[in-house]
């Protein structure tokens, strides 16, 4: 079965999805956030077969996400974010503060995050880029953009 190219659909939800759409890719960004950066150690975190975690990361050093860097002569390399890995993050910690309100239960959040601006445990919550007001989905209208299809 092919897989359906969402890179060439107008649509930046489907872009994204090009990106980080299939389940493992988020959980490997995750790890290489919280400093999981070798093959082996993500291997061992995820249970991922070494194939499948090789298509991975292949997959997102090639689309920008991730870029390798050498730790030893064999040559083994560790994974790090780039700056596009880096705002993918942001949209996980969106993920993160869905998950702890719908779906974390009784037990609570599994992780809590720490700002480092004000030192105080929080949560990412959307804000609009002009009035700094709450931007949530009822609060905005869709307008075409210049990369609308016609």
């Amino acid at each position: 079965m092919q897989r359906t190219n969402f890179g060439e659909m107008a649509c930046s939800i489907a872009r994204t999805l090009d990106v980080i759409g299939e389940p493992w890719s988020p959980l490997i960004l995750r790890d290489i956030w919280v400093g999981l950066t070798r093959f082996d150690q993500l291997q061992e975190d995820l249970g991922i077969s070494r194939k499948v975690l090789t298509e991975r990361l292949g997959y997102l050093v090639d689309r920008g996400v991730l870029t390798r860097r050498p730790y030893d002569r064999r040559p083994r390399y560790e994974y790090v974010l780039t700056p596009k890995g880096e705002e993918l993050v942001d949209l996980l910690m969106v993920m993160v503060a869905w998950g702890d309100k719908w779906l974390a239960g009784e037990a609570g959040p599994p992780v809590l995050l720490r700002h480092h601006a004000c030192g105080e445990i929080s949560h990412v919550e959307l804000h609009c880029s002009n009035c700094d007001k709450p931007m949530r989905a009822n609060d905005v209208d869709r307008l075409p953009g210049l990369g609308a299809v016609a």
